[in-house]
C-alpha cells in the first residue's frame, strides 16, 4: 500500500535532512536579498517571504496528527524538528522588522502597542517561546502531561499567525484567506468530543 510505502521512507529519512531541506528557502530568500533579487523594496520583500515560509511550516506541523489518525500516514519523528524551523522563520521574519526596518527602539514599541498586526503578530512569537524551549526529550519527562498542554498553544500561535498575514496585507487578497481557511479546517480535524482523548 501507498501508506506502506510513505512510513517506510519516513523511517529512512534522517532528521537532519528535514532541517537541511527546511533552511533552504530562508537562505535562498537571504541570498536575493544580498545580491537585489527581491525588488525595489527588499526589505520589505525579505519580512514577507520569511513570514510566509514561517506560515507554510506551520500548517505543516499541524498536518502531522490528523495525517496520522485519518491517513495512518506516521510523520511524527519529525514534528519537532518542523516545529522548531518554524520559530526559526518566525525569529527571522521578526529580527528582520527590528534590525532592517523599524530600527529606532521607541518606534518598534509603538508599533507593537499602537498596531494590531504588529500586536498579533509580536503575541504569536512571545507564545512560540516557550514551545521552542519545550521541545526536547528532558522537558517531556519533566513536564509529563502538562508538556502536551503547554504545546496546544500552537493552535492559538496558527490562528494569530493567519490573522497577522491577513491583518497585513492591502486591500482584498486571497491568499491569506486560503491561509486562515487550512489552518481553521486542521484544527477542525484535531476536535473531538469531550471524553475523547486528544494529541497534540
Amino acid at each position: 500500500m501507498l501508506r506502506d510505502q510513505i512510513n517506510g521512507l519516513a523511517r529512512r529519512v534522517p532528521v537532519w535532512a528535514v532541517w537541511l531541506i527546511g533552511l533552504m528557502p530562508g537562505v535562498w530568500t537571504f541570498y536575493l536579498g544580498l545580491t537585489g533579487g527581491l525588488g525595489a523594496e527588499p526589505i520589505k520583500a525579505l519580512e514577507r517571504e520569511l513570514g510566509e515560509v514561517a506560515l507554510q511550516l506551520l500548517i505543516l506541523g499541524l498536518c502531522i496528527t490528523p495525517l496520522r489518525r485519518h491517513v495512518g500516514v506516521n510523520l511524527i519523528r519529525f514534528r519537532r524538528a518542523v516545529g522548531l524551523l518554524t520559530f526559526s522563520y518566525v525569529a527571522w521574519h521578526l529580527l528582520v522588522w527590528l534590525v532592517l526596518d523599524v530600527q529606532i527602539l521607541a518606534q518598534i514599541w509603538a508599533d507593537i502597542v499602537k498596531r494590531p498586526y504588529v500586536t498579533i503578530g509580536f503575541a504569536a512569537f512571545l507564545l512560540m517561546i516557550p514551545l521552542a524551549l519545550t521541545s526536547n526529550d528532558w522537558s517531556v519527562r519533566r513536564l509529563g502531561p502538562r508538556w502536551r498542554a503547554l504545546h496546544r498553544l500552537t493552535y492559538g500561535v496558527a490562528v494569530l499567525g493567519a490573522v497577522h498575514f491577513l491583518w497585513l496585507s492591502k486591500g482584498f487578497q486571497i491568499e491569506p484567506l486560503v491561509y486562515l481557511a487550512v489552518i481553521l479546517g486542521l484544527l477542525a480535524l484535531r476536535w473531538r468530543p469531550i471524553g475523547q482523548s486528544r494529541r497534540v
